[in-house]
């Protein structure tokens, strides 16, 4: 397997006795202050809730004087830092955020601090759909590969909690008892907008389609955030890229590495393809046939990008053929991906809250042959609801709309079939339970973010879990 160079240590020796701002401290920024706080960094908290809701983030650092800015307090803790670390819900065009920048403070993400301590290669895939389903894929091929992998970024575990395990492990372990062979990093937009020096061995992109509008200024700007992620390459690493996906034909100027495809539609001479209905590949001179695609378990065509570009990174890797189809043939998917809850009656209630966008919803309806009754809506996040109407059309009887975009759906996809509005989740299963027969799909696939009702997509998506598994095994009778 390649080898990357081992960690800065220049740049974390530099940490120690430096005022350091972590600003926003969800999970990613709580991780990112624990890091700071084992090298001795001067910390100093800060998130626009109020104070008297962040003092048990003491209990999270060993510092006694790490000080806390909340509230009216935000900017106040941001202006006197050395280093301004954010997690990745914070906008870097804040303006005091833009203000420390132009006095000449360095502003990073979360994500870049935590690479800067890690010695093993970094696998880094972004994409505005799959992210997820293809991080944990390719976890499960180095897993069954016999590597120690580390899985997380922007799904579940933030890299600083890795990035405190290996600089733990070091000061009691000599060097070179390495904790993980590799990481397998899910690189959002608003981490990768935040990056400095991060350096992916391997730069993953799946797809990209509008989204996060409501962050981003124009949809160029989220594709050039994206596009970050080959910034820092070398011709000694790797592009993998879906050159099915016109959009991203403009970032291809900007990649160093070589740059290995994966497609639906075409036979590729350096990258991974269908042969029919067989995964192939032909990399470093060499062809495999790696797995017949009846063997994938995922919902929807999609997912088998997503597979594609997986046995494309095993195969970069050396991982063995067979462990990769053992590990994409056990692989049943996440949760709240299209994730089967319940058959009821004839009726298939299926689990997409992680469907948060305009493209991720139409996937999953075009993923299902049987009429479907969707559930859709939520916070608007600026997606092209209009885009919605004809798959729709194609695909649903009835549409159900929740939440705060329930109108602006409504307006956009007019004509599409017959809608109704009610006013939560619980509401909307009943109803959709009701509308549904014996060989339909009930989905919940919002495109929409969850804010508006719930605390994120998996606290909507085990809420869709627990109203489904409470119908009554009878049913109304019909």
């Amino acid at each position: 397997m390649v080898a990357m160079p081992g960690r800065h240590q220049t740049w974390i020796d530099a940490l120690r006795g430096k005022t350091v701002a972590v600003v926003g401290l969800g999970a990613s920024g709580t991780a990112a202050a624990r890091l700071l706080d084992a090298v001795g960094a001067r910390l100093r908290l800060v998130d626009q809730k109020p104070e008297s809701e962040l003092a048990e983030l003491r209990a999270h650092v060993r510092q006694p004087d790490a000080q806390i800015f909340g509230g009216d307090r935000f900017a106040e803790g941001v202006k006197a830092a050395e280093l301004v670390v954010l997690s990745p819900g914070v906008p870097p065009s804040l303006a005091v955020i833009d203000e420390v920048r132009k006095q000449g403070v360095p502003v990073i993400g979360e994500l870049e601090l935590a690479s800067w301590f890690l010695p093993m290669p970094l696998v880094a895939v972004t994409g505005t759909n799959g992210k997820s389903t293809a991080v944990e894929l390719m976890g499960r091929i180095f897993e069954q590969s016999g590597r120690s992998v580390f899985i997380g970024g922007n799904l579940g575990t933030p890299l600083s909690e890795a990035a405190l395990a290996v600089y733990d492990r070091d000061r009691d372990d000599p060097p070179g008892n390495a904790l993980y062979d590799v990481a397998v990093v899910e690189a959002s937009s608003f981490q990768l907008e935040t990056i400095d020096r991060f350096h992916p061995f391997i730069a993953v992109i799946l797809n990209i389609t509008p989204d996060h509008l409501d962050r981003h200024a124009t949809f160029a700007d989220y594709v050039a955030a994206k596009g970050r992620i080959f910034e820092n390459q070398t011709a000694e690493d790797f592009a993998v890229v879906n050159v099915d996906d016109s959009q991203l034909i403009p970032l291809h100027d900007s990649i160093r590495g070589l740059l290995i495809g994966f497609s639906m539609k075409e036979r590729l001479h350096n990258g991974v393809y269908l042969d029919g209905t067989t995964i192939m590949a032909a990399i470093g001179g060499q062809t495999y046939e790696v797995m017949p695609i009846q063997e994938i378990r995922l919902l929807g065509a999609h997912n088998v990008a997503n597979v594609l570009a997986a046995v494309a990174v095993g195969i970069l890797c050396e991982c063995p053929i067979a462990a990769i189809r053992h590990a994409v043939g056990a692989y049943r998917g996440r949760e709240h991906a299209l994730e089967i809850v319940r058959q009821r009656r004839g009726v298939v209630f299926v689990n997409d809250s992680k469907g948060t966008n305009v493209d991720a919803a139409i996937k999953a309806l075009e993923s299902f042959s049987q009429p479907v009754v969707i559930i859709l809506g939520g916070k608007d996040k600026g997606g092209d609801f209009a885009r919605l109407r004809e798959p729709l059309r194609q695909h649903a009887k009835s549409i159900v709309l929740i939440g705060e975009a329930t109108e602006s759906i409504a307006k956009a996809i007019a004509g599409a079939g017959e809608i109704h509005r009610v006013g939560s989740l619980a509401q909307a299963v009943e109803l959709a339970e009701r509308l549904a027969v014996s060989g339909d799909v009930v989905l919940l696939s919002p495109a929409c973010a969850s804010f508006d009702m719930f605390r994120d997509y998996l606290e909507r998506g085990q809420r869709f879990r627990e109203i489904v598994n409470s119908l009554p095994e009878g049913g109304t009778g019909r």
